[in-house]
């Protein structure tokens, strides 16, 4: 019978003898893994373990910050029947000496219809009928919102800037009013930033909880 006991490590105790499993799933005696390995397998679980508790921490503070902001709600709505923030969620909160700022933002998430293809259709009969020279970059534009290489692949952030072109075209109006009727809100994420500043009106500077940021 195999006795096998797990240890922090990685190391496997099998009937006594140290083993580790490699990436097939074998088991693998400890005493033929390189040493290099050993060190590098050693710093990886050392530094996954801080950013596992990090993580855990910050997801504890992100509950919680949302949890303390509801209280304030709350109160705000029972004892004043006032409230913070707009229609569609987002708010903000200063310190009194205005030098530190939570803010909550909620960012929708767009998807389009069955009445993008209606646009589609609208523009390139503008594009079709003004002559080749004229207006190449609302050609390049165009090209890149549809992405017309890769079908039914769109470019969300192209096709918002067809939406802030002005033309007069009568049908390139009602393309872009297509456009808009064409837009979905699938969904939304809410986000907690911070900010602080040194004075009250100086700039005011993020207070960073993200790794490619953090100073």
């Amino acid at each position: 019978m195999t006795d096998i006991k797990a240890t922090n490590d990685g190391v496997l105790d099998v009937n006594g003898k140290p083993y580790m499993t490699d990436a097939k799933g074998s088991l693998v005696p400890l005493e033929v893994i390189k040493p290099m390995d050993k060190l590098q397998d050693e710093l990886v679980r050392k530094v996954m373990g801080y950013a596992r508790d990090l993580s855990a921490q910050i997801g504890r503070f992100r509950g919680h910050t949302f949890e303390d902001i509801g209280s304030l709600e709350a109160l705000l709505a029972q004892e004043y029947d006032a409230t913070i923030g707009g229609r569609k969620g987002n708010k903000t909160l200063l310190s009194f000496d205005g030098r530190m700022k939570v803010e909550v933002k909620v960012s929708d998430f767009i998807d389009f219809g069955p009445e993008l293809q209606i646009a589609k259709t609208l523009i390139d009969e503008c594009l079709n009928e003004w002559s080749a020279e004229s207006r190449p970059e609302i050609r390049a534009i165009v090209t890149r919102a549809f992405n017309t290489d890769k079908a039914g692949c769109i470019n969300k952030s192209e096709i918002f800037m067809l939406l802030r072109l002005d033309i007069e075209d009568e049908r390139w109006r009602r393309a872009m009013d297509a456009i808009r009727e064409a837009m979905r809100v699938v969904g939304s994420k809410t986000y907690l930033r911070f900010y602080e500043r040194a004075s009250a009106d100086g700039p005011w500077l993020p207070v960073t909880i993200d790794l490619a940021r953090a100073s």
